[in-house]
């Protein structure tokens, strides 16, 4: 009964708890945005606004959500471990700064980097399940659920299928949260000087500053997300297992598609980026000086 006083209490608590926020936040304000870009990104030709009338027209507006559930509850708590296991990491990797002081640049690059590489064990499964669902369209007679997907898959490919992509998402995520957390760190120093030490940042600074860490996460690591959507796409309940890992993927479309459908979907992800990645830090830091008192108050 003494756990979650204790917890909350200590540092690495608060951060568990304020990155769930910010998880929940995120989720809820990108989704639609997010099954935009997997149907772009799987699709062979077409604009994001003739996918969109089509998708919705055919589908309902309510479609853009499909699928939200399972991910709002394991990337709720994927994204407080990912806080949790950067605010240890980042420390880790500047072990010569005061604990009063906040973490060097170098620090956060790279207690980001690993974090990324972490996370993929645990992101792998619960991207892979919510591909397969936001690829479903109406015309199949038996649309299935998370859990279904899961268990087919399982069943089919076992364990090893469920971590199909598993590769490809830490070559992403590896990097490209190294540049998340030191762009979001950056960016709120150069726009409130002065403010990673006093916590004194306005929400203008935290929307802004998250939404550009979010953009530039996705820009530098964007062709590889395709190819992990192209690969976790693959539905060996259909039987259209077409590729055979990165580079076969990596070969067939660009033979197919040229170049450009390594950035396919880009202006969606990065509008989604900006938004989501702005409610996520924006949510994160509230959280913790609203339930934690940690910092100073916020001003608009």
């Amino acid at each position: 009964m003494e756990f979650w006083p204790e917890f909350l209490a200590n540092s690495w608590g608060r951060e568990f708890v304020a990155g769930g926020f910010g998880g929940v936040a995120g989720i809820v304000s990108g989704y639609p945005l997010d099954t935009l870009r997997i149907r772009q990104q799987n699709s062979g030709s077409g604009s994001a606004i003739n996918i969109l009338r089509g998708f919705v027209r055919n589908e309902g507006p309510a479609a853009l959500y499909r699928g939200m559930g399972a991910p709002l509850a394991a990337v709720t708590f994927q994204n407080a471990m990912v806080f949790q296991i950067y605010a240890v990491l980042s420390r880790a990797f500047d072990s010569s700064s005061s604990i009063k002081d906040p973490p060097s640049y170098r620090g956060v690059a790279m207690g980001g980097f690993g974090t990324g590489a972490i996370q993929s064990l645990m992101l792998t499964p619960i991207e892979l399940v919510k591909i397969q669902i936001q690829l479903q369209d109406r015309s199949r007679h038996s649309r299935m659920g998370p859990m279904k997907v899961a268990r087919a898959i399982f069943r089919l490919e076992g364990l090893r299928g469920m971590y199909r992509g598993l590769g490809i998402t830490v070559l992403r995520d590896a990097p490209s949260h190294g540049f998340y957390f030191w762009t979001y760190e950056y960016m709120r120093e150069q726009l409130h000087p002065g403010c990673r030490k006093s916590g004194e940042e306005s929400l203008r600074t935290m929307l802004v500053a998250g939404g550009l860490a979010g953009v530039a996460s996705w820009v530098c690591c964007y062709p590889l997300d395709v190819i992990k959507t192209r690969l976790q796409a693959q539905s060996p309940v259909a039987g259209q297992l077409k590729y055979n890992g990165i580079a076969d993927c990596l070969a067939k479309s660009v033979r197919q598609d040229g170049y450009r459908v390594l950035w396919r979907g880009l202006g969606t992800a990065i509008g989604r980026a900006f938004v989501v990645n702005g409610a996520v830090f924006s949510a994160y830091e509230i959280a913790l000086r609203c339930l934690f008192g940690s910092g100073a108050a916020i001003r608009t």
